[in-house]
């Protein structure tokens, strides 16, 4: 925290200075352990019409490390059943009304038509959902997004 002559620099903060450019949809979701092949690249459709649409990035997490000591376990908001497992994954957009605009015309897309007709992999009513506005944003120090690994030469 500053203090002093720096402190006194700053004007002060409102909540719009909290919000960057950059919002995101998060999801939280129950997959049967047998079904996670199917989830997989039934994910892999969804995020290539995502994409096509003009979302930034799509990515998919599986849970493996879930019960911190001391903390609030995301199983035990969503309930995981014997033989699920948690999927976390993220859409990446530019701000809410481009989530609003890609979200439209992916809807619209025959292919999300087909995919929201075949058998569910998992119970979309346990699934948790939200949209978050960008309050942070950091970089590596040679400001990629991912850092990288140097390379041992033979």
């Amino acid at each position: 925290m500053l203090q002093g002559a720096a402190a006194e620099e700053l004007p002060p903060a409102t909540e719009e200075d909290c919000y960057m450019k950059g919002y995101v949809d998060l999801f939280l979701l129950p997959v049967p352990k047998r079904n996670l092949s199917k989830y997989r690249r039934l994910a892999q459709r969804f995020g290539e019409i995502i994409r096509d649409h003009g979302a930034l990035e799509y990515r998919e997490w599986l849970g493996d490390d879930l019960h911190v000591k001391g903390m609030v376990a995301f199983p035990s908001k969503i309930k995981l059943k014997p033989g699920e497992v948690l999927i976390s994954s993220a859409v990446e957009f530019r701000s809410k009304s481009h989530r609003n605009q890609v979200n439209k015309a992916m809807m619209n897309d025959l292919r999300t038509k087909r995919l929201m007709e075949e058998k569910p992999v998992f119970d979309m009513k346990r699934m948790l959902y939200g949209g978050f506005s960008t309050i942070v944003k950091m970089k590596d120090a040679k400001g990629s997004k991912t850092p990288t690994t140097k390379r041992k030469k033979k």
